[in-house]
């Protein structure tokens, strides 16, 4: 692991923050990672938002025995496709981040203390929309000093702050890469995104938010997190964790179990992650996608809206199995922006994993991004 890049997380504060919907956010924390350096034009900086689930870690390893990376090493680092040799590359924590109780995430949210109280926030914290997560993360790049990125860039929910800062701040990138995400989605992908969450809400633990001095809600948590792994993997990556087998030693008989692979494979996986997670982040999270209107910072009152203030350059990357952002809902985009002028290209990741190509598979659009940042706009 000796070429690996080694990173330490970064805490970013901001004495208080006006959110979208009108509310007063006091002493706002998120972490952030910088990768490479900054030039002295300050001209080389390149933004990174994360997934739903994700953080600010994409890339290195925080101690050389660390088991896996950041979830795009493949592409970010000395040589890759965002080569740090040449770019500086910022990634932050999101407001309400998922991983909460992960001590490698910095972030403000319900789990947070209260100023006014010094109590957990609880279901008293404000809804935050992705337009919030984007503020922030302005106001951590102008700390550098930085006029204008060089690009954003980021998967799922990170490709939505990218859209986000496209419209909210149209002069502020030369360019913008999202991955797996589309602006404009339906009704289909709001439900779902409340059938992720509503297990929590059936927890009896969950208390209506007001579980921080008691017991949290395991399980609805991690049902809800079981349903949101299966819905962004697809049927093909399924037949390789199991199947329709029945696990070893399950009896099928038995209708009060969950005898099959399938389920002791996700159940495995969740219960690995869960004890990061906090239950009310997720609630707000799925909130604030839920409510996703591209350009809301600067006031955009509908989709169309918000995609007619996007000038930037784009290279849209989505997965054509994806399950969660429809393939035809990223073309659709592709077709507005082009119809309002702008110079779009796509690239398309084929694999197994649905939706999580734009995470297992982002190196095969590695050549096409590398091409697209190193293109004079």
């Amino acid at each position: 692991m000796a070429e690996d890049l080694l990173v330490k997380k970064q805490r970013f504060e901001l004495p208080e923050l006006r959110t979208v919907g009108g509310a007063t956010i006091r002493d706002v924390a998120v972490g952030y990672e910088t990768y490479g350096a900054l030039n002295e034009a300050r001209d080389n900086a390149i933004l990174v938002a994360h997934y739903f689930s994700g953080s600010s870690h994409a890339a290195g390893r925080y101690r050389a025995d660390d088991p896996l990376p950041g979830y795009w090493d493949s592409i970010i680092g000395p040589g890759k496709a965002v080569d740090t040799d040449r770019y500086f590359v910022i990634a932050s924590d999101t407001l309400v981040n998922f991983n909460a109780n992960d001590p490698n995430v910095v972030t403000t949210g319900p789990a947070s203390l209260d100023p006014a109280t010094g109590h957990p926030y609880g279901l008293s914290f404000p809804a935050v929309a992705i337009a919030d997560f984007v503020r922030v993360q302005k106001a951590l790049v102008d700390s550098f000093g930085i006029r204008r990125l060089h690009a954003v860039m980021g998967p799922s929910m990170g490709g939505l702050q990218t859209f986000e800062w496209a419209a909210s701040y149209p002069d502020f990138m030369e360019r913008i890469i999202p991955v797996i995400a589309a602006p404009s989605f339906n009704g289909w992908l709001t439900g779902w995104l409340s059938m992720w969450t509503q297990p929590i809400r059936l927890d009896p633990d969950w208390r209506g938010g007001a579980y921080y001095d008691g017991i949290p809600p395991r399980a609805g948590l991690e049902a809800a997190m079981r349903i949101m792994t299966l819905h962004a993997l697809h049927s093909e990556w399924a037949d390789t964790a199991g199947g329709r087998a029945v696990a070893e030693g399950a009896d099928p008989g038995d209708i009060a179990s969950t005898p099959f692979a399938i389920d002791k494979t996700l159940e495995e996986a969740v219960r690995a992650r869960a004890p990061m997670a906090d239950a009310n982040h997720m609630l707000y999270l799925a909130r604030a996608n839920q409510t996703y209107i591209p350009g809301a910072g600067a006031g955009a009152a509908s989709v169309a809206d918000g995609l007619a203030r996007i000038r930037a350059p784009t290279l849209l990357i989505y997965a054509p199995d994806d399950l969660v952002f429809l393939p035809e809902w990223v073309e659709a985009t592709a077709e507005t922006l082009r119809a309002g002028g702008i110079a779009v290209e796509t690239a398309k990741l084929a694999g197994p994993y649905g939706h999580y190509n734009g995470i297992m598979r982002i190196a095969d659009a590695g050549a096409q991004i590398a091409a697209f940042l190193a293109r004079q706009i």
